[in-house]
């Protein structure tokens, strides 16, 4: 048997979660956190990811442990997922999901959309992608605090669609973020891209009130009649 223990480069893992069944639909998965995030969107909700450089030792997992892990779980879990962070930030990570692949396991992807052409290379390796879109263009580079993440992020959206690989769009909301009436028009932008699967997630920001997050029964179902998947998900 071929020795997969060890990439070109070291996939940086700075946690993991041995059993989801809610990061890859329909599947029971695990989920490695990878190392690093060039964003720094005010609610992120793993901070300490964000540095680019080796995780902390008490978090860190090797890849070979990592590879361990999973060959202890051949047959009791369908995939693993790859989280962040941001995990198309680092290079090792085709490899990474070549060698899961090449274990029996289906492979799913958390990705902000920072990188394009990275996750066009990776789609052929993917079951399933859930791809964060942060906010209309107005407010996407404020929300993330990068110039020009926004069109990043329409562009990995558009290379998605036309994959055809399985997906979910996923937008992070509550009011001091931008106006109930600015998601309503991002629903119509992102319907009229052709996205049919989109969550909204209830927001969770220390300074965040109940009235923030708030929306109408009649503004709940105008965003849901707009797909043929929608999620609503509380915090």
């Amino acid at each position: 048997m071929p020795n997969h223990a060890v990439l070109p480069e070291p996939l940086r893992i700075g946690g993991l979660t041995p059993l989801t069944s809610i990061d890859f639909p329909g599947r029971l998965a695990a989920v490695l956190y990878c190392q690093g995030c060039p964003w720094r969107c005010s609610y992120c909700h793993n901070p300490e990811l964000l540095a680019a450089g080796a995780p902390t030792a008490s978090s860190a997992f090797s890849w070979a442990q990592v590879l361990a892990f999973l060959q202890r779980r051949r047959g009791l879990l369908d995939g693993v997922v790859f989280s962040g962070g941001e995990p198309t930030l680092q290079a090792a990570l085709p490899a990474a999901l070549a060698q899961v692949r090449a274990l029996g396991f289906e492979t799913a992807l958390h990705s902000g959309g920072m990188y394009p052409q990275r996750l066009a290379a990776l789609l052929p390796l993917l079951d399933w992608v859930g791809l964060d879109i942060k906010g209309p263009q107005q407010q996407h580079d404020a929300i993330t605090g990068v110039p020009g993440s926004g069109l990043r992020a329409l562009e990995s959206l558009r290379l998605l669609l036309a994959s055809g690989v399985a997906y979910e769009c996923r937008t992070t909301w509550h009011a001091g973020l931008f106006p109930a009436d600015a998601l309503l028009g991002l629903a119509d932008e992102l319907a009229a891209r052709g996205v049919t699967h989109w969550a909204l997630q209830q927001c969770r920001p220390v300074a965040a009130t109940k009235a923030e997050w708030s929306l109408t029964l009649a503004q709940t179902e105008a965003l849901s009649s707009r797909f043929a998947h929608f999620t609503l998900r509380r915090a």
